[in-house]
């Protein structure tokens, strides 16, 4: 029997490999049974009595403190927000009677977050417009949108570009700010639906047609966007893309 063996068939190398694959086995399991505090039990398309949540269970709530010292339990009650207007079907259909583009189904799904804006790390709202944005402005090798006329699908205008608005965390470019006709229509596009054209002055935006800009979903404030506001707009634009005329949701051959 060699120095450090148990018996002639286990030897100390092998009892902490059998221990690593142990504690490698449990931690596989703790994390797939905490990354269902998010989205479970999952929804069953035969009962709305069958609670979908497959092995390992959903974990019993957990309260986490937040850094604004608010508190957030997941996995957190059912939501009480705005129930989809669309029926069960395979394929899902259309909802009938209802704004398609604020209808909450399909690419214009949204989830309803916290009414309050994204901070930074010293507590101050993290996407705001560059008119309150101390010491942030355009590069001078990059094109300036603001001023810029906004088109929709169909060609038309939307408006013009009156502000950017920036993530100050992540110096960055999140919405503009696009003004119409009457100054008070102010909306946010969102920048990964817009594509400036900086030669013809003008920001192209192929998920709506210009008329439907007026129904995007406004912000409550005119210095910030909350985390519910930026779903219910992305989803407004994200929907605009199978939505905003029928052909889009005609087979392409």
């Amino acid at each position: 029997m060699g120095i450090g063996a148990f018996t002639h068939s286990l030897d100390l190398a092998q009892v902490v490999l059998y221990v690593f694959w142990l504690f490698f086995a449990g931690l596989i399991y703790y994390l797939r049974r905490e990354d269902k505090r998010e989205g479970y039990p999952l929804e069953s398309e035969r009962s709305a009595q069958v609670t979908v949540q497959g092995f390992p269970r959903v974990p019993p709530p957990k309260t986490f403190r937040l850094h604004d010292g608010s508190t957030r339990q997941a996995p957190a009650a059912a939501s009480a927000g705005a129930a989809p207007q669309a029926t069960r079907g395979n394929p899902i259909p259309p909802p009938k009677g209802a704004n398609l583009l604020l209808a909450g189904v399909g690419p214009g799904s949204w989830t309803p977050r916290p009414d309050k804006p994204d901070l930074t790390a010293e507590g101050e709202p993290k996407i705001v417009p560059l008119r309150v944005a101390a010491g942030f402005s355009v590069a001078e090798r990059d094109p300036d949108p603001r001023g810029m006329e906004v088109t929709g699908a169909d060609g038309a205008s939307a408006g013009r570009v009156s502000d950017l608005w920036i993530d100050k965390s992540e110096p960055q470019i999140r919405y503009f700010e696009v003004t119409g006709a009457n100054p008070a229509q102010r909306v946010l596009l969102p920048v990964g639906f817009a594509r400036v054209d900086p030669a013809r002055r003008r920001v192209l935006v192929n998920a709506l047609l210009a008329g439907q800009f007026a129904q995007v979903p406004k912000t409550a404030s005119a210095d910030h966007v909350t985390l519910a506001e930026e779903d219910r707009i992305c989803a407004y634009f994200a929907a605009g893309t199978l939505y905003a005329e029928p052909s889009r949701r005609e087979p392409v051959i």
